[in-house]
């Protein structure tokens, strides 16, 4: 069991050094050597799970992502909310308020948020993890089909890259308006996106 949670732990030392010097440094200027050098593990370890800096940096970005979603979705659970749209806007506000705080993390996961829902890596987390509660995307695909929602995979994917895009340059330059001023509009938006999703009885 020691050796196992040895191992463990240089995966994550790997994983949490990374995002240090990424988010420091910039994915370009960080070798794999300084990597490895800063985690205090020898290089070969790093090839034991990773290809290169690349699948490292990718498997953070889904990591990071599918956090944000988690979170939101545990405070939306604290919650009486029930209706779809408002449940998704409510776990949107959350991500983007928390992506506000933290411009770093932001810029480092870039516009890619959809990962944390839709990335292989993340579905082999959800795999490979104990916790068995539905996630975000389970959650919609839920709610989907008790509101008669056509096609629900590609109208949440639609709405995730709308947020993740549109949010990276709102929060980050302001455009086209800032952050506080544009979420009435993403939110109407969304609204709108799925109520033209449902089904004609």
């Amino acid at each position: 069991m020691k050796n196992v949670n040895d191992e463990n732990n240089k995966e994550f030392r790997l994983l949490d050094t990374a995002f240090k010097l990424f988010t420091e440094k910039g994915i370009k200027d960080t070798s794999i050597q300084e990597i490895v050098d800063n985690a205090n593990v020898a290089k070969g370890t790093f090839y034991l799970y990773f290809k290169d800096k690349y699948e490292i940096r990718d498997i953070l970005i889904a990591k990071k992502s599918h956090k944000l979603f988690n979170d939101a979705l545990n405070e939306l659970r604290k919650s009486y909310i029930y209706d779809l749209s408002d449940q998704v806007i409510f776990i949107v506000n959350y991500v983007i308020d928390e992506l506000a705080k933290t411009p770093t993390l932001l810029k480092f996961i870039s516009k890619n948020l959809s990962w944390g829902i839709y990335s292989q890596t993340v579905l082999k987390i959800y795999e490979q993890t104990e916790n068995k509660e539905d996630g975000v995307y389970q959650l919609f695909l839920k709610g989907a089909q008790k509101e008669n929602i056509q096609n629900p995979e590609v109208t949440l994917y639609m709405i995730i890259e709308l947020v993740s895009s549109t949010c990276f340059n709102s929060i980050l330059y302001k455009q086209p308006l800032p952050i506080s001023e544009f979420k009435p509009y993403l939110y109407e938006t969304i609204k709108l996106l799925i109520q033209s999703k449902k089904e004609m009885k």
